[in-house]
């Protein structure tokens, strides 16, 4: 009788050792099953890469698509890998609109005033001159308008760059880092945060409207880069963080 209880009181330890390994707590679930912490989005970068790196390094990360998605003014832009494919046409319709923009303006620049017509011409002389101002208030016309054009399609290329996330490169290496749109700032900040949420968590840091409509805030512990946002009613619409001082070419 006491060998038989004993037998069971030891397989009653071993079930309850057994049924209590790998458990953390009254869910049973272990660490490991735990999901990780979202990465933010902010001074030390966002999926390895960093603030300024150059575009060789940060595509041999693989975190970024191997194509770019726009190639105007000299910057080149890349989404991450996943996001927007390359489009072809609207590629192809910046790289023309860039090209008769600077066509058209290099012309202007070169325009001579045109002389004003000595007492005395002739019917002749008077009509060339006339056919020449003609001529150059069209070319000058033309400049301006395909400059307007050149700057549509900056707005839609800025546009689609932020909504999707991605980099942005430079003649110096990574010049705009614009975040997709589930992350956020350490201060909790993303695409979707209430506009309240925005000027609670940086008006005390020294966020200003910048001269490019958005709201601009420096990025702590990197000199000469700012976070951006861009504001769609009272809602944060997208963020990222660039480096105005860099150049495309």
């Amino acid at each position: 009788m006491v060998l038989t209880a004993a037998v069971v009181l030891i397989g009653g330890v071993a079930c309850s050792s057994s049924g209590s390994q790998g458990s953390s707590g009254p869910s049973g679930a272990s660490e490991a099953d735990k999901p990780a912490a979202p990465e933010t989005f902010g001074p030390a970068g966002y999926r390895g890469l960093t603030l300024g790196m150059a575009k060789d390094a940060a595509l041999a990360g693989g975190k970024l698509a191997s194509a770019p998605t726009s190639n105007l003014d000299g910057c080149t832009d890349f989404s991450y890998t996943g996001g927007p494919a390359p489009d072809p046409a609207r590629m192809k319709a910046e790289a023309d609109i860039e090209a008769k923009a600077k066509d058209l303006n290099k012309k202007a620049d070169e325009l001579q005033a045109d002389p004003e017509p000595k007492p005395g011409a002739s019917a002749e002389e008077s009509a060339k001159s006339a056919e020449k101002s003609a001529k150059d208030a069209q070319l000058l016309a033309d400049a301006a308008l395909a400059s307007a054009d050149l700057a549509g399609k900056r707005e839609e290329r800025d546009k689609a760059f932020v909504a999707a996330g991605g980099a942005s490169f430079g003649k110096d290496g990574l010049r705009e880092l614009a975040a997709p749109s589930d992350a956020k700032t350490v201060e909790g900040i993303g695409a979707g945060s209430p506009l309240a949420d925005l000027k609670t968590a940086y008006d005390a840091k020294g966020m200003k409207v910048g001269g490019n409509g958005r709201f601009q805030v420096p990025v702590d512990g990197k000199p000469d880069w700012v976070y951006e946002f861009t504001v769609n009613g009272d809602k944060v619409g997208s963020v990222s963080m660039v480096n105005p001082k860099s150049k495309c070419s």
